[in-house]
């Protein structure tokens, strides 16, 4: 059955068995005290603020039978998917691969790679690891999503104007619906985030779709 949420620019409308949740790189590192995120001199209380209402979205995508996907950014750990350009981009003190508060930054298996424990995936969700920004770089998330029928992907995460943003547009380019839910993402300069979710919604909806999680919600209360 069809549903539709009040949304902007305009109502989104879905179908639970054609939708997926996409919850992007909710990792300790980025999220908790201590680690990486803090590490670099952000507040990383502005995306911890979101895991009640992510940990919301991620129940209700549960018992409504959507597909969930959790993304983590990761490397090997010999760093053979890391180009240099990305790891020397990085802040000279704490680069990618270097040992970091919690283990090694950004590399698979490390304590701060995992995602934040209110958030774990359960059985039968999709966990990518992706080495690039986007979801769809260099995973196998568009055959996932192409063998169950998805037409539809629910964004949240961190950050709004970085790994949801490019995710969202290179799901857009695909041919997916998009809606990232407003209140269950975040940044570390909340500007960015205005800015990013006006983006996406401009010009008639030029990447997607933004809603509060009440305003979805709302769409399956009745």
């Amino acid at each position: 059955m069809p549903r539709v949420a009040d949304a902007l620019p305009s109502p989104f409308t879905y179908e639970a068995s054609k939708t997926a949740l996409v919850v992007i790189d909710m990792q300790r590192d980025f999220i908790e005290p201590g680690g990486f995120g803090a590490a670099l001199g952000n507040d990383v209380s502005l995306l911890g603020g979101i895991v009640p209402d992510v940990a919301r979205l991620l129940r209700h995508a549960r018992e409504r039978g959507w597909f969930v996907v959790h993304t983590r950014e990761s490397h090997a750990a010999d760093l053979s998917d890391c180009p240099p350009a990305k790891r020397l981009r990085g802040q000279p003190s704490a680069r990618i691969g270097d040992a970091g508060p919690m283990g090694r930054i950004l590399v698979r298996g490390e304590p701060g790679n995992a995602i934040v424990a209110a958030l774990a995936p359960v059985a039968g969700e999709l966990v990518i690891d992706k080495p690039g920004k986007g979801a769809f770089h260099a995973t196998r998330l568009g055959e996932e999503l192409a063998t169950r029928g998805i037409t539809h992907l629910v964004f949240a995460g961190v950050t709004t104007e970085v790994c949801v943003q490019t995710s969202m547009r290179e799901a857009n380019d695909r041919g997916y619906d998009c809606l990232v839910i407003e209140d269950a993402t975040a940044s570390y300069i909340p500007a960015f985030k205005d800015a990013t979710l006006a983006m996406i919604r401009s010009q008639g909806g030029i990447v997607g779709w933004t809603a509060s999680l009440a305003q979805l919600l709302e769409s399956e209360s009745t």
